[in-house]
């Protein structure tokens, strides 16, 4: 990384600037819902808060993990490794979103009842599909730290760390199956997912395809 500012940038500034994004959306939140029960403003949210929180929580776990899933192409597009230091912390920062998601739909929408959160996923595809997604985050969030790393073993981490393509399309099939839309943001979700899939298989394609080469 030639540039000075490029590498100043990511030693001093990266790190900081990514926590600092990855809080907001929850801080947002907090703002509103602070507005919503002192009266400042009781209709921020619509009329429904709690059905606009649970689908607000969703929204930024996906488009988080999504954030995550470019990591890898911008380091192979542009050459600069550094960026590869904040993937795990966009991660778990996804993880946070996806729990806050079904913590806010048990707590607000159930009651905290286990009971009717268990029948809801026993009923609706949709939930199923969310939850199977939040069940395979959890491993990786286990195992995103350094020292998990070196327990594992690299290979066998990378390897585990894979379940992010599988959990990321049942994240997204959740997310259009629960609005019943094939236009706005859940479309916009499956056409950024779908992209990254392709550039991910074009990827692994061309690794088989060298050693393929060089034998011949």
């Amino acid at each position: 990384m030639a540039n000075p500012y490029l590498r100043a940038f990511g030693k001093h500034w990266m790190k900081p600037l990514t926590l600092i994004a990855l809080i907001a959306p929850f801080a947002y939140l907090a703002v509103l819902w602070t507005l919503m029960l002192t009266n400042t403003d009781p209709y921020i949210m619509g009329f429904n808060p709690v059905q606009w929180t649970h689908r607000y929580l969703g929204d930024t776990a996906i488009r988080v993990l999504l954030v995550t899933l470019v990591i890898s192409p911008i380091r192979d597009i542009t050459g600069w490794q550094p960026i590869a230091l904040i993937r795990r912390r966009i991660g778990l920062a996804a993880f946070f979103y996806a729990f806050l998601h079904m913590l806010a739909y048990l707590g607000l929408d159930r009651e905290w009842s286990l009971a009717k959160l268990w029948e809801d996923v026993m009923l609706r595809t949709y939930i199923m599909l969310g939850m199977a997604s939040l069940v395979l985050m959890i491993p990786l969030a286990v195992t995103s730290t350094n020292g998990m790393i070196r327990r594992l073993g690299r290979k066998t981490w990378d390897r585990l760390h894979w379940l992010i393509y599988p959990l990321a399309i049942l994240a997204v099939a959740h997310n259009l199956l629960m609005v019943k839309l094939i236009d706005g943001d859940p479309t916009i979700h499956a056409v950024i997912l779908a992209a990254l899939l392709l550039w991910r298989l074009g990827r692994f394609g061309l690794k088989r395809l060298k050693p393929a080469q060089a034998a011949t």
